[in-house]
This record gives structure tokens, sequence and C-alpha cells, in this order.
């Protein structure tokens, strides 16, 4: 049985994306290096082919991965979702305890999270434990150093 995961539109649409560019453009240039290393003759001490036999495994692998994700993916409406508690594609805006540092997450997916951009997955440490929250309360989180604080100050969407 596979694990449903949820995705914004956009999340899928990049998963979607990256499975095109497998198909249309990886495994067309793997199966071109394929012919040309049999071109060359002897199979049986050809490295090239072998190299090539294996990166195809590796993509084929890759693909069928991504066909399963992208199958078992649910596309989360957003206005259904209930502002009042942390949930997927909430906005949540939360202060350390420790230090008095806030910082913005938006919770989503594993596959979508980006430190870079605010988007903490929902299976980190952090997203856990904020997942099902509401304004005011504190989350306490386990990290490698320890367990951190973070009180609620802000959901929204």
């Amino acid at each position: 049985m596979s694990k449903v995961s949820y995705y914004t539109e956009e999340g899928l649409a990049k998963l979607k994306e990256e499975l095109k560019q497998m198909e249309s453009v990886e495994r067309p240039k793997i199966s071109a290096q394929i012919a040309e290393a049999r071109d060359k003759g002897d199979l049986s001490e050809n490295a090239e082919y072998d190299a090539a036999k294996e990166a195809q495994g590796l993509l084929e692998g890759k693909i069928a991965n991504l066909k399963e994700i992208i199958s078992n993916a649910r596309i989360v409406d957003e206005s259904q979702l209930d502002n009042s508690k942390a949930l997927i594609l909430s906005k949540v805006k939360i202060k350390n305890t420790a230090n008095n540092a806030t910082m913005t997450y938006t919770l989503v997916s594993a596959k979508e999270a980006d430190l870079k951009t605010g988007k903490i997955s929902v299976e980190s440490p952090i997203g856990k434990g904020l997942l099902g929250k509401v304004v005011g309360d504190v989350a306490e989180v386990q990290v490698p150093n320890g367990k951190i604080k973070f009180e609620i100050l802000e959901i929204s969407r």
C-alpha cells in the first residue's frame, strides 16, 4: 500500500514536469548512449556500454518512483482548510521561547519543502510539532540539540 501525499497544484505540476523531462529528454539520451556504445563492438569489455546500461536502470527506477508518487498525490483544496489550526499549507508564525526569535513557515509536503523560501515539511521535526496546534499553543519540538519550544503567534493561508 502506497502512502498518499498532499501537494499544492504548483507542487504537483513540478513533479509532472520533472517526469516529462525524464521520459522525453533523459530517456532518449541514454538510449542513444547505449546504441553508440553497442556500435563500438564487444559488449563484454565495453565500459561505456555498462555505464550507460547502469544509468538507464537508475533513470527507470526514478521514473517508476515518480510515477508512483504522482499516482498517490492529492491536491489540497486550500478553500476547505481550517485556519484555526496549523495544517498542511498553513503559514505559521512562531516564536522561539528561548531567544524570542520569530519565524514564519509554510507547512508543505516533503517534496515541496524549501527552507530558503520558508517552506518546511510536515514530516520534519518542527513541522510535526506544529501540526494541529492553534494560536497561543506552545509546541515542544525534539531536535538533535534537545527540545525547543515554539509559541504559535499566528496561523494564516
